[in-house]
């Protein structure tokens, strides 16, 4: 979670002024949302922990026996 708050942190001014920069060229001109971002870290907070807890299940519930005789 460290690795994915630290990445989150270095990318979000980049993605913040290069989406407004982009919007400014436009006719009818927007700004963009703080909540877009923080959607963005959610979900992805929330699909790492899915893939962790599915890898976890996965190893937890795997016969040692099966996995030593293959090695």
């Amino acid at each position: 979670m460290i690795l994915i708050g630290l990445s989150f942190m270095i990318a979000l001014p980049v993605a913040w002024y290069s989406m407004a920069s982009w919007l400014q060229n436009f006719v009818y001109r927007t700004t963009i949302s703080g909540w877009v971002f923080g959607l963005a870290i959610a979900l992805t907070l929330l699909l790492a922990w899915l893939t962790i807890g599915f890898k976890a299940v996965r190893a937890a519930l795997a016969d040692p026996v099966k996995s030593l005789r293959n090695e």
